[in-house]
């Protein structure tokens, strides 16, 4: 108890900041729902939910006093199967095909809106992890660990997007999911790389941007 209430009056200004911008997505969406008498975009939230779960086992993390390394190994593990889950909303721009022009405004802004949160949830979760990995790793190790996990983000969300898979479906269907991921990438699947270089360094460049900002207000 006295964990979560450190971790609250520590994070407090964040967390709030996050309620509030995540209740304003939901409220687009509903107005988005009135406005067309459907359910459409509905996923949105489920989607956002995954979103917190890498930001919520960070944050549980670095509230401890200290971390050890099997337990930073596990967390780190299940961390990295719910990661892609954030930044995988900026694909759900792709529905906006499926819109109606004369309020195709509405759908771009409840998109942006989800999908900026995705975002934001992915960088302060990796920020968090970065610090963690720095306790235990050389420093140049660690930002060989943070390239790969931007190139693993990137396969993560190839993965959900066009071929469907689920982040649990690692337990559930280990064997097929294991089988097509070598196809993808021992395979001719030029357009799988393109995907996975564009997306990882976009994510790469605007983390790396966004810590820049941070630093200089410093």
């Amino acid at each position: 108890m006295e964990t979560i209430k450190t971790l609250i009056l520590n994070r407090f200004r964040i967390l709030s900041l996050l309620t509030v911008s995540m209740v304003l997505s939901i409220v687009l969406l509903m107005i988005r729902m009135k406005l067309h008498h459907s359910f459409y975009l509905l996923f949105l939230v489920w989607n956002l939910f995954l979103a917190v779960i890498p930001y919520a086992i960070t944050t549980a993390l670095i509230s401890k006093p200290k971390v050890s390394r099997l337990t930073l190994f596990v967390s780190f593990s299940a961390w990295l199967l719910f990661l892609p889950n954030a930044p995988y909303i900026v694909t759900d721009l792709l529905h906006l095909m499926n819109s109606e022009r004369h309020l195709i405004w509405l759908d771009v802004l409840v998109i942006v809106s989800f999908a900026f949160n995705g975002l934001i949830l992915f960088f302060l979760s990796l920020s968090d992890m970065e610090k963690l990995l720095k306790q235990y790793l050389n420093p140049k190790l660690v930002f060989a660990v943070m390239l790969s996990i931007f190139g693993l983000t990137a396969f993560g969300i190839y993965l959900g997007r066009f071929l469907r898979y689920n982040s649990w479906e690692i337990i559930n269907n280990p064997l097929n999911l294991i089988s097509d991921m070598f196809d993808l990438l021992f395979g001719p699947h030029l357009e799988t790389w393109i995907f996975i270089l564009t997306f990882g360094t976009f994510l790469a460049i605007s983390y790396w941007l966004l810590k820049a900002f941070a630093y200089s207000k410093n």
